[in-house]
């Protein structure tokens, strides 16, 4: 495959999966660019084209530089920071394991669900995508909304690299964004009215000091290359999670819950958690909240449910919260029956244990695994793509179900055994 620019080597970082899932973390709906062809997730990202695969050891990645060397003396080598910059953007400076043993010990509902949706991570990134990528999900699902990104980076963002047909461009600034014109334009593209927020929320955060709205991140989660506010010298009072919220919703826009995913995914505040459909049913039907079960909900409630979740989880609830999320997603709905499949086959045994008083019963356990295949086909001119998704679950629960009925033709001539 012929590629415009120049490329890296592979590269691995040593990661489990315990810490980082990748085909979990990238299609939860927190980034709505990263595309999986084969068993490769593939991104513009920060000036360069990310190519990602995983194993259970390591983070595999190379990386695509545009085709001009700042310097004739400097190679691919010497400005590769491509570790660093993922570093940064899955906040790999958390300890997901003990994040997980903390919120499930502290909720039995996480608990149950943590072993089937393990290495889910909240993605530290630029805020003004996430910004605009978020004001895109109003009314909105996770196809759609990266078809919308895909397309904003097509037409005004700064091209980066080209991969056999297909050109990658980054992510476009505010500035690109303010042309009289680019209204009309994204309403053609298929944005609907949220071609408008776009347009002035653009023309806002540019007519801002340089900075605003990084200035609103969370100073001990500084962005990509920033300096942390913490070691400053600065004498300016921190920004606070509520202050930041505030001004977020200020915006062209943004409401309540468009602010927190803002707060939580690109401003780095791991307290925010956004309340949308999904979560309202989740607190609904998991932690009993509400007399009867609605639909939709006032500001009260809103702000009731985070400060609830806040409370159980702690500092992170953004971060957990992602994980109820995520089971909840119908893009993952297999893996979560499975799990109460899993439930169910290890009580049945546990009763039959109990019966016969033996505990030298075999482990009973069912292997779920749940690929995604995704297949991308290139775009027809004035943006109307199409993309092929098939979600595919295997549930191999035929061991388990063996080993069960081993296990209890074992224990019922144990106990024969013992009545002659």
């Amino acid at each position: 495959m012929a590629i415009s620019g120049r490329i890296s080597q592979w590269k691995k970082l040593p990661l489990t999966l315990t810490e980082l899932c990748i085909d979990t973390t990238l299609q939860c709906g927190q980034s709505f660019r990263w595309r999986k062809i084969n068993d490769e997730w593939i991104c513009s990202l920060r000036g360069r084209v990310v190519v990602l695969k995983q194993d259970e050891s390591c983070l595999h990645y190379k990386s695509m530089f545009p085709n001009v060397s700042p310097s004739p003396s400097k190679d691919i080598r010497d400005e590769d920071n491509t570790d660093k910059m993922l570093y940064h953007y899955f906040d790999l400076k958390h300890d997901l394991g003990a994040l997980y043993e903390q919120w499930s010990k502290a909720d039995p509902i996480f608990k149950k669900l943590a072993p089937q949706f393990g290495g889910v991570r909240i993605l530290n990134q630029d805020a003004w995508e996430a910004l605009i990528c978020f004001i895109c999900s109003s009314n909105n699902n996770i196809s759609r909304i990266s078809s919308m990104a895909h397309k904003l980076c097509k037409y005004y963002g700064a091209f980066i690299t080209k991969i056999g047909d297909e050109e990658y461009h980054d992510f476009p600034t505010p500035e690109a964004l303010t042309n009289p014109k680019v209204e009309s334009h994204l309403r053609e593209l298929g944005f609907g009215y949220r071609a408008q927020y776009i347009a002035n929320t653009a023309k806002i955060v540019a007519s801002k000091p340089p900075g605003w709205l990084n200035g609103l991140r969370n100073p001990e989660s500084p962005a990509w290359g920033a300096k942390p506010a913490l070691d400053s010298d600065s004498d300016a009072k921190p920004v606070t999670y509520k202050e930041a919220h505030g001004e977020l919703i200020s915006l062209s826009g943004v409401g309540p819950k468009v602010a927190d995913c803002v707060c939580l995914m690109g401003l780095g505040w791991s307290e925010s958690v956004p309340i949308d459909t999904h979560v309202w049913q989740i607190a609904q039907r998991d932690y009993k909240f509400g007399k009867t079960k609605t639909k939709t909900f006032t500001k009260a409630t809103y702000d009731a449910v985070g400060d609830h979740f806040r409370e159980l989880w702690g500092k992170q609830a953004g971060w957990a919260h992602s994980v109820l999320f995520t089971a909840d997603l119908k893009a993952f709905a297999k893996a979560k029956d499975a799990a109460k499949e899993v439930m169910k086959v290890k009580k049945e045994a546990e009763e039959e244990e109990d019966e016969d008083g033996s505990v030298d019963s075999p482990a009973v356990k069912v292997e779920v695994k749940v690929e995604e295949e995704v297949t991308a086909v290139e775009e027809a001119p004035r943006g109307r793509s199409k993309r092929k998704r098939a979600a595919t679950a295997v549930v191999k629960t035929e061991d388990a179900l063996e080993a069960k009925r081993e296990y209890t033709v074992r224990t019922r001539s144990q106990k024969k055994a013992k009545g002659q």
